[in-house]
């Protein structure tokens, strides 16, 4: 079963993250699949929009795998699975075609900054979200901060990732993280209703007007924010306090 399913349909490109098992916690080898299947569809005409959704009812992405990640000790073996799913979420926030992360599920960590990269979030109304590194000694690794500083109002951002606390979907409607929080009884409907005013256009559109906000970025600067984020959090990786708090975590049940 492939951790990464694409599926192009309707203008519409569904990737999803397919460990449902494990709440789709990213692994090395979904970092390798996302990679690959962006660059696949990124020159796809086919393509109007791009939708990232979790696999299951459960969660959207529970951020990294820490069974699979706990084995990285060093700074410099944080460092290079970080860069790596950091080069991904770069290439999500600059996609040359609008971006929605579906969360239909629990989005927490990685998970958040996988939907901060993107151009918009829609939400199912029991969803929980948050920035939960804080609470394992580390950062946002992979871009997550500096992506949710440019969706949403900074101080806004700044309150959700020093609080490290998990928000329901209505207080991410609030803050301006989620755009959409989509009807209880027949969530799917409501997202496709929603979603037809971008099928509805031509991909030359939607990539015309994608450029336009693209145009608002100093790509350059945002990748070398990313950059420092990342070497951040690979310093404090290394520290005892997240081996210890991913220790706990692990060993909680």
């Amino acid at each position: 079963m492939e951790k990464v399913q694409v599926e192009i349909k309707n203008g519409i490109c569904w990737l999803t993250l397919n460990q449902p098992e494990r709440y789709n916690a990213i692994d090395h080898d979904m970092i390798a699949l996302l990679d690959r299947c962006l660059t696949e569809v990124k020159d796809n005409h086919t393509v109007k929009i791009l939708v990232i959704r979790g696999s299951g009812e459960k969660s959207f992405c529970s951020g990294g795998d820490l069974s699979v990640f706990h084995q990285l000790h060093t700074e410099k073996e944080a460092y290079r699975m970080l860069s790596k799913m950091g080069n991904v979420l770069f290439k999500v926030f600059s996609f040359p075609k609008p971006v929605v992360a579906l969360l239909n599920g629990i989005a927490v960590g990685g998970g958040c900054e996988i939907a901060s990269a993107c151009d918009f979030r829609v939400s199912y109304p029991n969803v929980k979200f948050g920035f939960i590194q804080g609470t394992l000694g580390i950062t946002t690794g992979w871009g997550g901060s500096t992506y949710v500083m440019e969706r949403m109002n900074p101080e806004n951002a700044l309150e959700m990732l020093i609080s490290a606390r998990k928000y329901s979907a209505q207080e991410g409607y609030e803050k301006g993280f989620i755009q959409k929080i989509l009807a209880e009884e027949d969530p799917m409907k409501d997202f496709y209703e929603w979603i037809q005013f971008f099928t509805t256009k031509t991909a030359s559109v939607q990539e015309a007007y994608k450029q336009r906000r693209l145009d608002c970025y100093d790509l350059i600067d945002i990748k070398n924010r990313v950059e420092k984020e990342i070497s951040d959090c690979s310093r404090l990786w290394e520290s005892d306090e997240h081996h210890q708090a991913v220790r706990t975590f692990l060993n909680r049940k």
